[in-house]
């Protein structure tokens, strides 16, 4: 394993960057040297499923509460009566130009699907693909400190990691997380009966797209980082509630398509109240002038055979719908009598978007219904 140290270089200032660039000839826009950004850049749905339908399938221990069956955020392995060990990883290339910010928003959108499962990160391993001939060491400090920065907030160590020289600059972390066995909440839980809360507002995949093509504000760009660098801190108080029974995060195949994984493997209908939807200021502006990305309309053309949209549903409404997203937002299933404390807990946490945003229907015709 090649190390990589917890606590990275200071950030180089404007000037000392400025100064590095000038002598060596100014290095290019992070956003410039990949051909997807944050979670934009995952396979399409439909193509991933094709890849693990010829793995070899292996023996499962007992002891692995949470595996690949249910495509859920991830592994979860009880090691005792009282802890569960969760482990995942998750890594991409920029999705915006400065490089602490795509630190921050990589290890943040890392450590979301801990969270995600009930659990409390322990520690991170940083994952570094770096184009040495391209970018400064000035550069490649400045990402690795802003993962660093956002772990420190979390609470956890960056112990270690591995790192190449890649064509295209990607950062990300595994992330270790612990959770009690009876508080491991699963993707596939949901209940006909449930209520469905959004803790984050979409349109992330929107605002990248605009900024690859210089459209976004510095206010929409400030938006952009707040959501893409909050932790989902939730997760562990919303797993602590008996009538929360289903918990993802939204990530990169959408709002729709993560809510068809929940529908899945649930085995139910899920019904999404569109208008109910919380939205990123100005997103849907963007969208209805054809400002979205690629990625939105691969995971439709994976699902969108299960799902039923309203028939005046506009073609920037669906680019949002499967618009993909950054370190997303939780997306809770309750029973409707825990639906306060859910809110509270978001409250708590300082996430005042969320909202809720449809319910859970015993299965009939489609997987994912959405009301316009």
């Amino acid at each position: 394993m090649n190390t990589v140290p917890s606590s990275a270089a200071a950030p180089a200032s404007t000037a000392s960057v400025a100064s590095l660039a000038a002598g060596a000839g100014a290095e290019p826009r992070l956003t410039s040297l990949s051909h997807g950004g944050g979670c934009g850049c995952k396979i399409a749905p439909g193509v991933l499923s094709e890849v693990l339908r010829s793995t070899v399938s292996l023996p499962v221990p007992r002891e692995l509460l949470v595996g690949i069956e249910t495509a859920d955020d991830a592994a979860v392995y009880q090691l005792n009566d009282e802890q569960a060990l969760i482990a995942t990883t998750d890594f991409f290339m920029p999705i915006v130009d400065d490089p602490a910010d795509f630190g921050r928003i990589a290890a943040t959108n890392a450590l979301s699907d801990v969270y995600a499962m009930g659990g409390r990160p322990i520690l991170a391993l940083a994952l570094v693909g770096m184009p040495i001939s391209v970018l400064s060491t000035a550069t490649i400090a400045r990402v690795l400190e802003g993962g660093a920065s956002v772990c420190r907030s979390a609470g956890i160590p960056i112990a270690g990691g591995h790192s190449i020289d890649s064509v295209e600059a990607i950062y990300g972390l595994v992330a270790l997380g612990l959770v009690h066995p009876k508080q491991v909440r699963r993707n596939a839980d949901a209940r006909p009966g449930d209520l469905l809360v959004l803790g984050k507002p979409l349109g992330v995949g929107v605002m990248s797209a605009a900024l690859k093509k210089d459209l976004l504000g510095a206010d929409g760009y400030a938006q952009m980082i707040a959501t893409t660098t909050r932790l989902n801190t939730p997760g562990p108080d919303l797993a602590a509630l008996a009538g929360v029974h289903a918990l993802t995060d939204v990530t990169g195949f959408g709002l729709a398509g993560h809510a068809l994984e929940m529908a899945r493997g649930a085995r139910c209908t899920i019904e999404l109240q569109w208008p109910c939807v919380p939205l990123l200021p100005g997103v849907r502006e963007l969208a209805a002038r054809g400002i979205v990305t690629g990625a939105s309309g691969r995971n439709w053309a994976a699902y969108g055979g299960e799902v039923e949209l309203p028939a005046d549903f506009a073609a920037a409404e669906r680019a949002l719908l499967t618009d993909p997203q950054t370190s997303g937002g939780l997306l809770v299933s309750c029973a409707p009598a825990a639906l306060d404390a859910v809110r509270a807990v978001f409250a708590r946490h300082g996430f005042d978007a969320a909202a809720v945003v449809g319910r859970v229907l015993a299965r009939s015709g489609a997987a994912l219904h959405v009301i316009g």
